[in-house]
């Protein structure tokens, strides 16, 4: 059986999405062990065929993960070790979750501070609950900065300016404020969040595999290479797409089933779900 013998998280897989619950009493902190099972769950997720989309979700109703263990932290030494050559491993849980050909998010109804927030920053996209979700990094305020990720991921999520308001102030972001700044993709209310989110990723299970990890390839080209760079990346990963046969296949259905006509693309979600029905019908 997949995704057995965790302590700090729960999985479920359903339709091409690993649910995954972080369930750490009292408080969901983040512990060596917690972060070595995310290592572990993304490298088996990144490894797992029948996975298309993660979705990451607390079962404390007031904490996603809470922060870092500071108890941890003060049995540090007293003088500082080499500079690393190698990420410890809640970076490379986040990088492998940022490079695999998957999707990945979190929904968050509880706060996630400190090393909370840089693992779902590390994630492909965030939603939370209004009036429950706040994200944050609290560690200048403790004498020390981000560790994990989020000086990093926040420069690049939120730009520069803001991303020193978050880490400089270290203050609480509840959800609206973290949509408007980029920090959550969507604020929602909470008995609306859990709906879109599930929706959300199931929808996007249901797309060709090929096609979701050369798209998510693709966009995190913009913020790594120049734009003419950016382009042709683009333009050589569109043409490995559009000359297989999946895709042709796709492509005449759609014209089948009423795309390309006025009446079929006034319910674009209506005209998607004959398409992929007329092909799940066809494969069963």
């Amino acid at each position: 059986m997949a995704f057995e013998n965790y302590n700090t998280l729960r999985v479920r897989l359903d339709r091409g999405v690993a649910f995954v619950t972080v369930d750490r009493p009292p408080m969901n902190l983040m512990d060596l062990e917690m972060m070595a099972e995310l290592h572990r769950l993304a490298l088996e997720i990144e490894q797992n065929p029948d996975v298309r989309v993660s979705v990451f979700d607390s079962a404390d109703p007031d904490y996603f993960i809470a922060h870092f263990d500071v108890g941890i932290l003060l049995h540090y030494p007293d003088k500082p070790p080499p500079r690393p050559s190698d990420l410890h491993l809640l970076n490379k849980a986040c990088e492998t979750f940022r490079r695999m050909p998957k999707v990945s998010m979190a929904r968050i109804e509880g706060r996630t501070r400190g090393g909370g927030s840089e693992f779902v920053l590390g994630l492909d996209m965030r939603f939370g609950a209004i009036g429950k979700a706040v994200l944050g990094q609290p560690e200048v305020a403790l004498g020390i900065l981000p560790g994990g990720g989020g000086t990093q991921r926040l420069a690049r999520l939120v730009g520069s300016a803001r991303a020193l308001e978050i880490v400089l102030g270290s203050a609480d972001y509840p959800a609206e404020l973290a949509e408007r700044y980029g920090y959550l993709n969507r604020a929602l209310p909470p008995g609306e969040l859990r709906p879109f989110v599930e929706k959300l990723a199931y929808r996007m299970a249901s797309f060709p595999a090929e096609a979701l990890g050369l798209a998510k390839r693709a966009v995190l080209a913009a913020s790594e290479m120049s734009m003419v760079d950016g382009l042709l990346e683009e333009t050589h990963l569109f043409n490995q797409l559009a000359v297989g046969p999946a895709a042709k296949e796709l492509m005449q259905r759609f014209l089948e089933v009423g795309g390309q006509t006025r009446e079929g693309e006034k319910d674009i979600d209506g005209l998607y779900d004959a398409l992929f029905q007329t092909t799940r019908n066809e494969d069963g």
